[in-house]
């Protein structure tokens, strides 16, 4: 068999250990966990005699009236069963493997004066109580059911509970380890001829019952009835293979949340580890470090945290000058960053005589508290106002049907999900830009949303033709000196976008505004050594895509085993369920 074949492979990655318990539950069902079992033990008496032993069961508890007898039970169809199962194993109801009764609803108020904070008593046990499947249930609760209440039902110790109606309808179950009472929108499975409780479990935990349970809800709320639950069909093996099915359920069940914790434990240690790394990266020395992470690349980043977190510090390094160290060393004569803002300074002073663009208002100079960090020897800080002219768009009255429908795209935050621009949701017209402030931004404009941060990816995006944008968007429109810093920008801001939500202001959806966008402070590098810095980031983003999908690979080669036992599983005998 496949899933014990590849047991340990298959647990990897935690979220397949949530997949095989189900596998495993639903194999045990079919009988084919403990299939070499039944060939070492052939004599066992077929589960059609501990059916016979049930309904003597049955019968006897039904003259005491300590069950209820009734209607009378159908037999089962063909096409009611599900699966197929073992020669020496039946089908048989729910309603005859055990005693089926819900629990007692109590009012807010009354449990809270009566039931709440005593001592002596049965535990009260609600929905909110019960986990899905093997976890404990939640006894300690504070409700309490005096043990002289006598219309209170009470479920014993090793009785199964189900959730019967609302969300959790199927989902939640559980085992009791005490007896209880407990609320009326759970049912209890008081076993017959000594049916384990935990099998019982199992077959409600597996994927194909909640099918069977889900064709029998009915109501705006979802509900099973306790008549339609009763008749739902279910395998019985014999006792002994009962307990030996519980016995190995258990064993791989162990097995799988050891491999799991470890799984966690080593991710968990990885991640430390990486982060641990990537810091020495960005403030020690960056080469020697880069050197000892380079060597162990496979097996450091082969989770996808790690490899955004490299991601990151790959930014990080790159505002920094740590990329480009080497660089600098063989490049000693590059002009310096400041000779190239002042040339920018000056094309925009000819641009304001030009009236080409409007005078800004003046900035604040940049303050030591503001510097977060120490620049390389030719590099200065700046405000994203000295190096780029940022503006805004408007929104057209929507009211005005002669502003919409024209050729020229209109953009909004929405654009800033995708590193290009897209084509716009929206054109506008001609009048629109005479009638309104919407204004033409020309290609290579750089956006970014400053509205509903919360709800974009937040990517700095360039705009591939020319377009106008909504009040939502801050564009930065390059100068000519400054065309050449776009890549460069682009990068910068892709680190700082976490850094700029924090300036963003105000309630359910935070925003930005133009001023704030404008006073942007960032690390301006020679025009030389941007490119540097764009070309080794390009390269190592790219190492970051390669590493990705090595890690989309290893999952996909994973999900492709998982699903190859999965056929195995469902072609060995599950069928369709008719509603």
């Amino acid at each position: 068999m496949q899933l014990l074949q590849h047991f340990k492979e298959l647990t990897i990655r935690p979220k397949n250990s949530k997949e095989l318990k189900g596998l495993i539950l639903q194999l045990a069902i079919q009988g084919k966990l403990t299939a070499n079992w039944r060939k070492e033990n052939p004599d066992i008496e077929p589960a059609t005699e501990l059916l016979k032993e049930i309904k003597k069961e049955r019968t006897k508890l039904i003259k005491e009236k300590k069950v209820r007898k009734g209607k009378q039970v159908p037999s089962i169809k063909k096409d009611e069963k599900y699966l197929e199962i073992p020669k020496n194993w039946v089908w048989t109801r729910l309603i005859e493997a055990g005693n089926i009764f819900n629990g007692n609803s109590v009012n807010k108020s009354v449990k809270a004066a009566k039931y709440e904070g005593l001592e002596d008593g049965l535990p009260y046990l609600g929905t909110k109580d019960v986990n899905y499947g093997f976890e404990a249930l939640n006894y300690d609760n504070g409700v309490k059911i005096p043990l002289d209440e006598p219309k209170f039902k009470i479920a014993h110790k090793d009785t199964a509970l189900i959730c019967s109606e609302g969300g959790s309808a199927g989902k939640k179950c559980g085992i009791t380890t005490e007896d209880i009472c407990f609320g009326n929108k759970l049912y209890a499975l008081e076993q017959y001829g000594e049916i384990e409780s935990v099998y019982i479990l199992a077959i409600y935990k597996t994927p194909v019952f909640f099918e069977v349970f889900q064709s029998k809800m009915t109501g705006i709320i979802g509900g099973v009835s306790i008549n339609s639950f009763g008749e739902i069909p279910i395998p019985l093996p014999p006792l002994e293979e009962q307990k030996e099915i519980v016995n190995v359920v258990e064993t791989l069940f162990k097995e799988v949340e050891q491999l799991e914790q470890l799984t966690v434990a080593r991710i968990g240690l990885k991640e430390d580890f990486v982060t641990s790394a990537l810091n020495q990266l960005t403030t020690n020395n960056a080469n020697q470090e880069w050197t000892f992470l380079q060597d162990h690349f496979k097996s450091f980043f082969n989770e996808t945290t790690n490899i955004k977190k490299l991601r990151e510090t790959v930014l990080q390094l790159a505002v920094q000058g740590k990329l480009t160290a080497d660089w600098r060393a063989n490049n000693p004569e590059t002009e310096d960053a400041s000779i190239l803002l002042k040339r920018i300074q000056k094309e925009k002073v000819q641009l304001v005589k030009d009236k080409k663009i409007k005078k800004e208002k003046v900035l604040s100079k940049i303050t030591k508290d503001e510097i977060p960090y120490d620049l390389p020897e030719g590099w200065v800080w700046c405000r994203l106002q000295d190096i780029v002219n940022v503006g805004t768009g408007s929104t057209p009255a929507t009211s005005n049907s002669s502003y919409y429908g024209g050729e020229i795209p209109w953009y909004t935050s929405s654009a800033t999900n995708d590193l290009y621009a897209k084509e716009s949701e929206k054109q506008i017209t001609e009048k629109a830009l005479i009638e309104t402030n919407c204004k033409v931004f020309p290609k290579g404009t750089l956006i970014i949303a400053m509205y509903g941060q919360g709800k974009t990816r937040g990517q700095i995006s360039e705009l591939v033709i020319p377009g106008a944008t909504n009040q939502a968007v801050a564009a930065m429109v390059f100068y000519k000196t400054s065309k050449d810093f776009k890549e460069y920008l682009k990068y910068f801001f892709r680190k700082i976008y976490d850094e700029i939500r924090l300036l963003a202001e105000g309630g359910a959806q935070p925003n930005l505004n133009v001023g704030k966008i404008k006073n942007t402070i960032l690390p301006l590098p020679p025009l030389e050594e941007q490119k540097a810095i764009v070309e080794k980031v390009n390269a190592l983003m790219g190492l970051c895509d390669t590493l990705e999908q090595e890690v989309q690979q290893s999952q996909a080669h994973s999900e492709m085993m998982m699903q190859s036992v999965l056929r195995e599983v469902f072609e060995g005998g599950i069928k369709t369920v008719k509603a």
